[in-house]
């Protein structure tokens, strides 16, 4: 295993507490841009998978810099998961990326967010849409059984520039076929549809085209998105988004929310 894919599990160690503290158990780098990394879950937290928290780091300060990062992992899970890039100059990713195991992380256990199937009317098929680190929400409701009890077939396109911007995805769609919990249901359902936009790979393209043009309709072997059979969910940047609720609505579906659900959600707090 190379440098940069190496995953870091040293033994924790003593480290200050900070307010709303939580200890970071885990941190893998995929590369000079991704890192995922887990930590300890507050007892009191329950959240729907989907969901976000504020997570963040002291600075010189002492005063916290606090991001809104979704929850990477399913809500059954003891320990929570987070995926980020790496930003050189960012306020708090400059820092976030140099964590290791047993250092603090402040969270703030008031998970909010759209990207949940209660917002969502029932459906036959669920279409997962993300960008970037955007698939995180998404690597904690492909691990949830409710899922696969809501959904006929679970659909996640993951769209980056570069091949190894896949790798974190990759890696959540094996551990989700080999769990114990959903492997067996994931098995029938899911339907994995990775590209990219910049650098060679078996899929190249950005989805939205895909989408205008039918042609994942036809490589999956599903029929095109309708409001009767389909639901969605979308993390992605802001374009992404505008233009994905363009297509969706195109196709006839409607936005929905927590207090009214519908046939597509959006997470507006995704900004990676």
């Amino acid at each position: 295993m190379n440098e940069i894919s190496a995953v870091t599990t040293a033994p924790a160690r003593t480290a200050p507490a900070l307010p709303d503290a939580e200890t970071v158990t885990e941190v893998r780098h995929w590369n000079d841009r991704l890192f995922s990394f887990r930590v300890t879950r507050p007892r009191s937290l329950r959240f729907r998978s989907g969901e976000f928290v504020m997570i963040g780091l002291p600075d010189e300060n002492g005063k916290p810099i606090m991001r809104a990062y979704s929850i990477a992992s399913p809500a059954w899970d003891d320990e929570l998961e987070f995926y980020s890039i790496k930003v050189p100059d960012g306020p708090l990713t400059s820092r976030l990326q140099h964590i290791k195991p047993g250092d603090q992380i402040i969270l703030r256990p008031k998970p909010v967010g759209t990207l949940v199937l209660d917002a969502l009317l029932p459906g036959k098929r669920l279409w997962l849409f993300a960008t970037g680190t955007g698939i995180a929400p998404f690597a904690s409701i492909i691990r949830d059984p409710e899922t696969y009890e809501r959904f006929e077939k679970v659909i996640l396109t993951h769209t980056t520039r570069t091949v190894s911007g896949l790798d974190y995805g990759k890696d959540v769609v094996r551990r989700t076929l080999e769990d114990p919990l959903v492997g067996e249901e994931a098995q029938k359902k899911l339907i994995y549809f990775p590209a990219t936009t910049r650098e060679e790979s078996p899929e190249m393209g950005r989805i939205t085209d895909k989408l205008r043009s039918g042609e994942v309709f036809e490589k999956l072997g599903v029929p095109p998105i309708n409001p009767e059979e389909d639901r969605a969910m979308v993390c992605g940047s802001m374009a992404l988004n505008l233009e994905m609720k363009e297509i969706l609505e195109g196709f006839g579906l409607r936005e929905g929310s927590n207090s009214e659900p519908a046939e597509y959600v959006v997470e507006k707090a995704f900004v990676g």
